[in-house]
């Protein structure tokens, strides 16, 4: 599907999910919310309802949805397990447990949203993974970023050596 295509199916998608929003007991279009609360990560919200026609209550889970922008120029939805997995490839033969890259992934996922943005862009994602990679291993953060950011010679390395070093004697 096209950049804008896939775009306007995401925004038509959502619309269709609020306009659609019914009791599903009887079917009513009309709901009323008793009760609202924001899970522990803020990235959704529990809404307790009852229908007014049969009076039965009901619960919806909303969610926000991150999209990011490829340099393609392809939309799709963000994904915290492919920021893993990009992460791992630079992780591996260093001392990092699962449960730290999915601290980082997390991390990184509370970033994006935390700008209020529907939409970043794949070098912001890239961005965002790099601080909590440097805190978490810089053999790793070298890895990662000389790819990220294309390093093609070694001044490349060694500026970032010196980054590196300046950062960590602060």
């Amino acid at each position: 599907m096209r950049r804008r295509g896939r775009q306007a199916w995401l925004i038509s998608r959502a619309q269709s999910i609020l306009d659609n929003m019914h009791c599903p007991f009887c079917q009513n279009p009309d709901t009323k919310v008793v009760d609202t609360r924001i899970s522990d990560d803020g990235h959704s919200i529990r809404r307790r309802r009852e229908c007014p026609k049969c009076s039965k209550r009901f619960t919806t889970l909303e969610t926000t949805m991150l999209l990011v922008v490829k340099r393609s120029g392809n939309v799709e939805q963000f994904d915290r397990n492919k920021v893993i997995s990009g992460v791992r490839k630079a992780c591996q033969g260093r001392p990092i447990n699962e449960d730290d890259l999915k601290m980082l992934g997390q991390k990184v996922e509370e970033d994006l949203r935390s700008r209020g943005l529907a939409q970043v862009k794949s070098d912001e994602v890239g961005k965002a993974i790099l601080k909590p990679l440097r805190d978490l291993d810089m053999v790793a953060y070298m890895r990662f970023a000389s790819v990220y950011q294309n390093f093609e010679n070694l001044e490349d390395f060694q500026r970032a050596i010196d980054e590196l070093k300046g950062a960590s004697s602060e």
